[in-house]
């Protein structure tokens, strides 16, 4: 089941706010959270329910464990338990194909692969569990102390499948505590309509458009081709991301909950080192500072560091070799910027590094979408007119100028328009009722527009899922 699917949207998420609300304590509330996450994740995979409740019972476990010895030693065991379990069933599920069929080539062995299918979601809620008992262990958080509580953290479906990655010091305090607030509620309606909005007007959209050009047959596809093709799924990705992570956020503030921002429009980065402070906050913070501040940070061996951290960003994504180039890739990057290129960039004007970050950016997204070197090779030959392809034809042309409108749409919601129109309200007092009125109105707008697309569209993949 996903957001962006007409049964969430008029029967899962109604019940579920319905019988949320209709309940009076907030024990009770935990419990229906648990229920319909559990169901939701459930719809699709019902076998792996098990391992999700099994990977919260370890690591509740482990935290009681740890905070039982905390300042001992054999608190140590309940980390190398977290770590060991952890990422043994990512490594397991997600890596093992990966690293057999590397090491059949290398060495002319025949070993079977693993052969069931990855577990949605793994990525994240490993991550999640990860953290809470690192944070257990350094005294960051205290445990929780009720396993039905723990369960809901973990599972709690707004972000359980594709993220944000929710620490538990995050919502350590509304997970005992919150309250219905009208305003919190009616902010993440908006926002669940935006990302809705955003998910299928846009990424759908784009995605519908770049797909038959990018699995092409590369010898006929034009150079202009190649980039219209590239632009267009460095918006997919960007808006199918961003779109589920305010969908995430405002479903959250429904049930009362305050999940950190995901994206802060990375499209209009200076720089990649600032691209990555706006993209895909939950997991860079994650590698900073559960991996690259324990292994020194910008202190010590900084070149090792970012390799490490870089490279398991880029295998985090996916168990194939574009997926590690692409983190790699912007390793280098990052670590050029940090010994020279940000002080050469300094020194031009804003929009010459904005054009510098971009094209970086849109060119990096060759290296994450295809999986198969050899292709990705030939395309990036195709890119820089390396190959005998025509540089533009009149498929493209028709392509470009039938979607002038929905790509000017695009641009434009690349840039915090919703929050530049609440900045101004915020200023002007007087207006915030009719900017609320407004809101209201925009909301519902987008929702209809959302489902009138929804009903007559049979294209609605939501690309982080696999990850």
């Amino acid at each position: 089941m996903v957001f962006s699917s007409l049964l969430f949207l008029f029967l899962f998420l109604p019940i579920n706010v319905f019988s949320y609300y209709v309940l009076g304590g907030l024990k009770y509330k935990n419990i229906i959270l648990i229920i319909f996450s559990l169901f939701f994740y459930a719809w699709g995979e019902p076998i792996w329910v098990l391992l999700l409740i099994f990977s919260a019972l370890i690591d509740y476990i482990n935290g009681l464990f740890i905070e039982y010895y905390r300042g001992k030693k054999i608190a140590q065991i309940g980390i190398y338990s977290t770590l060991f379990f952890n990422l043994g069933i990512l490594g397991l599920f997600k890596y093992s194909a990966f690293f057999i069929n590397n090491a059949n080539a290398l060495f002319s062995l025949n070993i079977e692969s693993f052969k069931y299918e990855l577990p949605i979601g793994i990525s994240f809620y490993t991550f999640q569990t990860i953290s809470y008992t690192i944070d257990v262990y350094y005294g960051r958080v205290k445990a929780q102390k009720s396993f039905l509580n723990f369960l809901m953290y973990v599972s709690l479906y707004p972000q359980l499948v594709a993220g944000p990655i929710v620490r538990y010091s995050h919502i350590a305090r509304e997970i005992n505590e919150r309250r219905f607030n009208w305003a919190d509620f009616n902010a993440g309606v908006v926002r669940f309509c935006i990302g809705l909005f955003k998910k299928v007007a846009i990424a759908n959209v784009a995605g519908s458009l770049c797909t038959p050009l990018l699995d092409s047959d590369l010898s006929t596809l034009s150079v202009g081709g190649a980039w219209w093709g590239l632009l267009l799924f460095s918006l997919q990705i960007y808006f199918d991301f961003s779109g589920y992570s305010d969908m995430a956020i405002g479903l959250g503030r429904m049930f009362g909950f305050h999940f950190h921002e995901n994206f802060r429009y990375p499209y209009l980065s200076a720089s990649i080192t600032d691209f990555w402070r706006r993209w895909h906050i939950s997991l860079g913070s994650f590698f900073r500072d559960y991996v690259y501040i324990p292994l020194g940070g910008n202190k010590s061996n900084i070149v090792r560091n970012l390799f490490v951290v870089w490279a398991l960003t880029g295998f985090w994504h996916g168990a194939s070799w574009n997926f590690i180039l692409w983190g790699l890739y912007f390793g280098l990057i990052i670590l050029l910027e940090k010994l020279f290129i940000a002080q050469l960039l300094q020194k031009l004007p804003h929009i010459a590094r904005h054009i510098y970050a971009l094209f970086l950016i849109i060119f990096g997204w060759a290296l994450f979408y295809f999986t198969g070197l050899e292709r990705l090779w030939w395309f990036i030959k195709i890119l820089f007119g390396a190959t005998q392809n025509e540089v533009w034809n009149l498929e493209t042309l028709l392509s470009v100028t039938e979607n002038i409108y929905w790509l000017i749409l695009a641009v434009v919601l690349c840039f915090p328009c919703y929050h530049w129109l609440q900045n101004m309200a915020e200023k002007h007092v007087k207006y915030l009722p009719i900017y609320h009125y407004f809101l209201a109105a925009l909301s519902l707008l987008l929702f209809i527009v959302s489902v009138t697309l929804l009903v007559g569209s049979t294209y609605n993949p939501f690309l982080y899922f696999r990850f």
